[in-house]
């Protein structure tokens, strides 16, 4: 028996595949793994920066969209009307050579996620379309989803009202109608990526009761310029 499996013959040696083949073929199967691993690596990054796009985007245009400030006046008071009966009037009429002062409380909102800062706030009274009063406020900064308010001081040249032809048409009913304008400059930065330029304006009417000295109407009128 010994012998019989001693003369039974080898197998043939081209039968066995050479070892460059076998490390070719482990070559190409790490290959194909590193290109499919590769391969989803790329479009597991590229999924990811698409939906942060996306979310940004989404972002861009709804939370972060920028919003127009809002700016109100408040309350307007009428301090040291000097005032003098003259002949051929019932009622008094300011007097000429002095000042009229008028205080009004302005306030800006500011409804984005982001700050609003805003350069020198100009206000201007005019009667009859004379411009009789201008104040300037100082530049300030309004946070983000914030309301700044401002208290301006105007004084008015009374000599300007009382040497207008119209001002007789207005002591009869015993009141003094003017018109006040304001304008917000500034700008809205996110990020230091959006920057936007903001010009806030607000035109009011305002009458003034002469006797009493009291606001007796206010209408306003906002315009935002982006």
């Amino acid at each position: 028996m010994v012998d019989r499996e001693q003369d039974r013959p080898l197998a043939p040696a081209s039968d066995r595949p050479p070892s460059s083949d076998n490390d070719e073929t482990s070559f190409n199967v790490k290959k194909r793994f590193h290109q499919r691993r590769c391969f989803k690596y790329c479009a597991c990054i590229s999924t990811f920066l698409f939906l942060v796009a996306i979310i940004l985007i989404i972002l861009i245009f709804t939370v972060f969209k920028v919003k127009d400030p809002i700016i109100r006046m408040n309350g307007v008071t009428v301090e040291k009307l000097d005032l003098v009966n003259t002949s051929g009037n019932l009622l008094p009429m300011p007097k000429s050579g002095s000042n009229m002062t008028i205080k009004a409380d302005v306030s800006v909102k500011n409804p984005n996620y982001s700050s609003f800062k805003y350069s020198n706030t100009t206000t201007t009274i005019s009667y009859r379309d004379t411009v009789v009063g201008e104040a300037r406020s100082p530049q300030g900064k309004s946070k983000a989803r914030k309301t700044v308010r401002m208290n301006i001081t105007i004084d008015i040249i009374t000599d300007k009202i009382v040497s207008h032809p119209g001002l007789q048409d207005d002591i009869s009913t015993g009141l003094l109608t003017m018109n006040s304008y304001t304008s917000v400059s500034g700008r809205i930065k996110w990020l230091n990526m959006i920057k936007k330029h903001v010009v806030v304006k607000m035109n009011c009417s305002i009458t003034v009761n002469i006797t009493s000295q009291a606001i007796q109407d206010q209408k306003c009128a906002k315009k935002v310029k982006l």
